[in-house]
């Protein structure tokens, strides 16, 4: 049995559309509660566990910086633990923010991590606590989800773009849109792998090709007009990285997965959000 965390979340969803999977909502397995999160796995005793769930309110986490961490750091970490018990993988879905952005090159998965925001802090934290834990893990850190379900940049460009003849979107942040089918599909196929090669225990990067901007991604699913603006335009409590690039090179050689192709996944969500 392969055990997700993170039932309504955006990655669950297609996990529950493309595998056999048992997902657990916040009624059964609360983060929060990272004692309750550990417990579900010694119940179950699953082949795989994938923790989809995460406090992902970047703005609002300035401000629950320590309920943000019991979420995405102290529950991680109890996962990995009872998974290491088991001797089950833990998949867990990590993200770009663990990086301060700065330079334009790629970021590859051994790169010094220096969270510029709360959330990102907090993320980093479950990556450490996964690692301390001994246990077979795959750390997937990936960027800019989106689909047709769940709150995200998508569905908010379509929204906007349905209310006002032009938007003005920040052009200074550019990293790979990565589509939760394309995550979810990545997840099954590194928890199969982690089972057949223990070796492959690690942090990868996962994000969908070209690296484009923010502006550049929203004229790309937009038929209205879209100006460019710097992120210095556009204030925000917590502060974003302006390099979200990925190196995948790592991930596609020990999984044999290339990065997928965002504007095919886009053309998809668009057929699903609009029909």
């Amino acid at each position: 049995m392969i055990l997700v965390f993170g039932r309504t979340g955006q990655v669950a969803t297609e996990l529950q559309r493309q595998g056999e999977v048992s997902a657990l909502g916040r009624d059964e397995a609360d983060l929060a509660n990272p004692d309750a999160c550990a417990e579900a796995i010694r119940d179950r005793h699953p082949r795989i566990v994938i923790n989809a769930a995460a406090y992902t309110a970047v703005d609002r986490a300035e401000e629950e910086e320590a309920l943000a961490t019991t979420i995405n750091g102290v529950a991680p970490a109890a996962m990995a633990q009872a998974c290491a018990a088991i001797g089950a993988p833990l998949v867990h879905i990590s993200t770009d923010y663990v990086f301060d952005g700065t330079g334009t090159r790629p970021w590859t998965a051994e790169a010094p991590t220096a969270p510029i925001n709360a959330y990102g802090r907090s993320k980093l934290a479950g990556e450490e606590g996964i690692r301390a834990a001994g246990g077979l893990h795959a750390i997937l850190r990936t960027s800019w989800v989106f689909s047709a379900h769940g709150a995200n940049f998508v569905k908010t460009m379509l929204r906007l773009g349905a209310e006002r003849e032009r938007l003005t979107i920040v052009a200074d942040q550019i990293g790979g849109p990565t589509s939760a089918a394309a995550i979810a599909r990545a997840c099954l196929a590194v928890g199969e792998g982690l089972l057949q090669y223990p070796g492959k225990t690690g942090t990868y990067h996962f994000s969908s090709a070209p690296d484009v901007s923010w502006a550049d991604f929203a004229r790309a699913g937009l038929s209205t007009a879209v100006a460019d603006i710097p992120t210095s335009d556009y204030p925000t409590p917590a502060a974003r990285p302006l390099n979200s690039r990925l190196d995948t090179t790592s991930f596609t050689r020990a999984f044999n997965l290339g990065r997928p192709d965002w504007q095919a996944d886009l053309d998809e969500v668009l057929k699903e959000v609009t029909t």
